[in-house]
């Protein structure tokens, strides 16, 4: 988000003066954005200044400040979720939010707000994908409290193996597609030594060392039957990269989803349908896409689940496609066409 981009620029700008490079690899953007991003700070008022040459780099005018905005903590997280306002109200920080937006607006100039108005008047995030719904979370802001003060939590979710009971360590959320994600240690995990002289309060133990991330579990938040915040704090790891296990989560789930492989005979109507089947399907096709022989077909190997549900996809193809192998998904292939048949025989 834009937003929140600015401010760790305008953060990381105070500190003293850094390149546009540095930036760039800090905020996982490109140079061309930030050079952007300065542009727009720089419309904003803010007083920043390129130095060029090899030691150069962005800086802002001696003796500024960012204005003091009187914002409370409270406010301060609010708005830097403001690009979600349907998260922000779920978290139960929408009048927190408006109240921060407020004061900072109470501190620019005429033509400033006007500025603003205009680009937010302009510009909408929609976070849910197509066809998606805002998945109910009715525990989320307990969640989010034991998150924001460390504090353990018991609860009752359900697992595919049914309901389990867990005391767990919340160490942060997420949201993807409309839905929210716990990322959280088993209370096992939590280190019982060490607790001299603390009130209630563990450590959590990084047992992962460098690998940090291979001791977190993922929770779907609108699976949680029952939640209890309890009186039982505890110490996030030191190095405890919320992004960095989440990404690492992505992958493993995508590579562990794809079980085989099957081997398609497809023309160009079936290949403009492919993203029908996923993202993971068309990147597969597309880094090694051969060329189509005298009917216009091509052969192309995909990932694929279980049978059944890539029988389920590749039936969306149509006429456009044809399975070669493996042998068990042609039979599952045949059977499926041939009960269909069935129907309007």
């Amino acid at each position: 988000m834009r937003a929140s981009r600015l401010l760790s620029i305008l953060m990381r700008l105070q500190k003293g003066q850094v390149t546009a490079e540095e930036l760039s690899k800090d905020l996982e953007v490109s140079v061309r954005t930030i050079y952007r991003d300065m542009d727009h700070l720089s419309f904003a008022g803010v007083p920043v200044y390129a130095d060029r040459g090899r030691a150069g780099g962005f800086q802002l005018l001696d003796g500024w400040q960012m204005p003091v905005t009187g914002l409370t903590t409270i406010e301060a997280e609010a708005l830097l979720l403001s690009g979600m306002p349907d998260q922000v109200r779920q978290l139960g920080l929408q009048s927190a939010m408006l109240s921060g937006q407020e004061k900072i607006l109470d501190t620019l100039s005429a033509p400033q707000k006007d500025f603003i108005g205009k680009i937010s008047g302009c510009v909408h995030v929609d976070p849910v994908s197509w066809f998606g719904a805002e998945e109910p979370a009715e525990d989320l802001r307990e969640l989010a409290d034991a998150v924001w003060n460390q504090r353990k939590i018991s609860c009752v979710y359900e697992s595919w193996r049914g309901e389990v009971q867990r005391e767990l360590c919340p160490l942060g959320l997420v949201v993807k597609g409309g839905k929210w994600y716990l990322v959280a240690l088993a209370i096992k995990a939590c280190s019982e030594q060490g607790n001299q002289g603390k009130d209630n309060v563990d450590d959590v133990r990084d047992d992962a060392g460098d690998n940090a991330g291979n001791n977190e579990r993922i929770y779907r938040v609108g699976k949680f039957q029952k939640v209890s915040v309890l009186g039982e704090g505890f110490h996030r790891p030191k190095n405890f990269d919320l992004v960095a296990v989440w990404r690492k989560a992505v992958r493993r789930y995508e590579a562990n989803i794809y079980q085989d492989r099957a081997t398609l005979r497809i023309n160009e109507e079936g290949l403009r349908q492919l993203p029908r089947l996923g993202e993971p399907v068309v990147r597969a096709v597309m880094e090694n896409k051969p060329e189509p022989d005298p009917d216009g077909f091509v052969t192309i190997t995909i990932p694929i689940e279980t049978l059944q549900n890539a029988c389920a996809d590749i039936l969306q193809l149509g006429s456009n496609c044809q399975v070669l192998a493996p042998q068990e998904l042609v039979d599952e292939m045949k059977d499926t066409v041939r009960k269909m048949a069935n129907f309007y025989a």
